[in-house]
């Protein structure tokens, strides 16, 4: 027979804990606290000012007129706003058309050979074991400490050696088999796949472009979208070496052709501020999208 404990005899609940009073604010404390506050959010207010001034000045003068500009000066607030200076950069023969197809082609090419060069190299210096492996990965990064300065001579010889001067193949060819910067990035992230996960896939017959495809991409999702912006800024906003290897408007990217703007038409600085505007809007439209992606890479890379 079992026998019931009685009810005296059960082990009674813990007690909680009294959760601990707040001291109420005096009035010195409560000051204090609303002066670090205001101290707080005045520094970020000059911060966000110093910040975003120079964008909205140049949104401000693209959208003013000429004539408006001329009288008012460049610190007035366009009325009413006019596309005028924007239109007028795709009208003329030497405009900004050519420029966007050559920066967006440039740009989705050496996006797309360095992600996937990148992730290989990653995967390889993270994952695979053969001789050399980390002498290796760090003579890599350690490219990193070369300015791109000293490499540009080297370069446009090469280039032109090559007959590849003036050429669309010259703007990507140096950037499309990966980035030091990204292969250490994702090196560290795919370092944290937890190996249990991978020795279930292997065991379960899967190779490893299915391992990296099916694995490692979607755990590293955040990061990879991270770099996937950093590259399309960098290589949007990329100006010393298309300047240097191109001549003439036919491989133009919209940097030189923003810059060529300033000698171009010197006194009119709305339709210079047009195409800086336009230059820099798209890349805008893109950190706004995939603001979510880059604050979870940061947090992840922080718990990390």
């Amino acid at each position: 027979m079992t026998t019931r404990t009685p009810p005296a005899e059960r082990t009674a609940p813990p007690a909680r804990r009294a959760a601990p009073r707040r001291r109420p604010l005096t009035g010195s404390l409560l000051a204090r606290r609303v002066l670090g506050h205001g101290a707080t959010y005045l520094v970020l207010a000059a911060a966000a000012v110093l910040t975003l001034g120079p964008f909205l000045f140049s949104v401000m003068t693209a959208l003013t007129s000429t004539q408006q500009f001329a009288q008012q000066g460049p610190l007035t607030f366009p009325a009413p706003p006019v596309l005028d200076n924007i239109a007028a950069l795709f009208s003329t023969e030497d405009g900004f058309i050519t420029p966007v197809a050559v920066t967006v082609q440039m740009v989705a090419v050496i996006l797309v050979g360095q992600m996937v060069f990148s992730v290989l190299a990653a995967y390889a210096f993270a994952q695979l074991r053969f001789p050399g492996r980390d002498l290796l990965f760090w003579v890599y990064i350690a490219t990193l400490m070369v300015p791109q300065v000293v490499v540009v001579v080297p370069l446009y010889l090469m280039m032109s050696e090559l007959g590849l001067r003036n050429t669309f193949w010259a703007l990507v060819i140096p950037f499309v088999l990966g980035s030091p910067y990204a292969i250490f990035l994702l090196r560290e992230n795919f370092r944290g796949v937890p190996g249990e996960l991978m020795d279930a896939m292997r065991i379960d017959g899967a190779g490893t472009l299915r391992l990296l495809w099916h694995l490692v991409v979607p755990l590293n999702r955040p990061i990879i979208v991270t770099l996937v912006l950093i590259t399309v800024v960098t290589h949007w906003n990329s100006f010393m070496w298309p300047m240097v290897i191109t001549s003439g408007p036919e491989w133009r990217v919209i940097t030189v052709a923003t810059s060529a703007l300033q000698s171009q038409y010197n006194n009119n600085w709305t339709l210079v501020m047009a195409g800086t505007t336009l230059a820099m809007l798209p890349l805008v439209i893109l950190m706004v999208i995939f603001q979510k992606q880059i604050t979870r890479s940061v947090g992840d890379a922080t718990l990390r």
